[in-house]
């Protein structure tokens, strides 16, 4: 693990505290830890599916239909 300083808009950083008051977190070191993991897992993500939109073109609306029935079968 780093240590690092990093600037919060208090806002921001009042709603992040009240998450681990709640016990959402463990600490906010954790809260901010998993926020940004999370970030960069989703940039990722979209990085991919905007390769794969451009290779194969955007899914049509049936496709999406389609996709949304099964995700909503193995939920």
């Amino acid at each position: 693990m780093l240590k690092v300083a990093v600037t919060i808009p208090a806002q921001v950083l009042k709603r992040a505290r009240l998450q681990v008051r709640v016990g959402r977190a463990k600490s906010l070191s954790a809260f901010v830890s998993e926020a940004l993991a999370e970030k960069v897992e989703r940039t990722d993500l979209k990085e991919i599916l905007d390769a794969m939109d451009q290779e194969f073109g955007k899914p049509k609306r049936e496709d999406r239909a389609w996709a949304k029935r099964v995700l909503q079968r193995s939920s």
